[in-house]
């Protein structure tokens, strides 16, 4: 493929991508949005739309099955159903700050809805805690696409801008494990 069917892709597909890119995961999508914004081939608001729709959708669905089919999923012997159960006492103690933050926290992204729908949490509680969630994390990560795009794309070329970009996604990578494995911790001592 060359520059102009790639750009073209982007132009065709790029919100549908980012969409569905952070309704199951997002930063990297949504970073990715970011930067071809900044270069013109996404609009900067539609950009950050899809991705907060995606995101919002996705806990949201996360959630109401937690809701709606939690003792069924719970009852299931897999990874994901010891996490929730963890996670639940937590959320019986700290909802708010943990909706608030759950999607700033690496590897806790399904685990915190799912915890919140079948912890009792009211729905209109957690549609309203996620939507601000949702906002403070489409402001955060749009800027960092969007501003730091044009400098990540500049420097592309150079090693040294190879470096650096490599250094600053594994410092962000480590912070997020990091805060991800203080959160688990704390997950499993309650």
């Amino acid at each position: 493929m060359d520059t102009a069917q790639i750009q073209q892709a982007i132009a065709t597909y790029g919100y549908l991508a980012l969409f569905l890119g952070t309704f199951l995961e997002g930063e990297v999508f949504f970073i990715l949005g970011g930067v071809a914004a900044r270069h013109g081939l996404l609009d900067p608001w539609y950009t950050a739309l899809a991705a907060l729709s995606g995101a919002f959708a996705g806990d949201n669905l996360f959630f109401f099955l937690g809701y709606f089919r939690g003792a069924r999923l719970l009852a299931r012997p897999w990874g994901l159903a010891r996490k929730v159960v963890a996670a639940r006492g937590l959320v019986r103690r700290h909802a708010v700050a943990l909706m608030l933050s759950s999607r700033f926290l690496y590897g806790l992204r399904m685990v915190v809805p799912l915890a919140c729908g079948t912890s009792g949490v009211s729905p209109w509680r957690f549609l309203l805690l996620n939507l601000v969630s949702a906002l403070s994390w489409t402001l955060c990560f749009s800027c960092l696409g969007y501003f730091f795009g044009g400098w990540i794309v500049g420097h592309l070329g150079a090693a040294r801008g190879l470096q650096m970009v490599g250094l600053l996604l594994l410092a962000v990578v480590a912070l997020g494990v990091l805060v991800t494995r203080l959160v688990q911790r704390r997950l499993n001592d309650d």
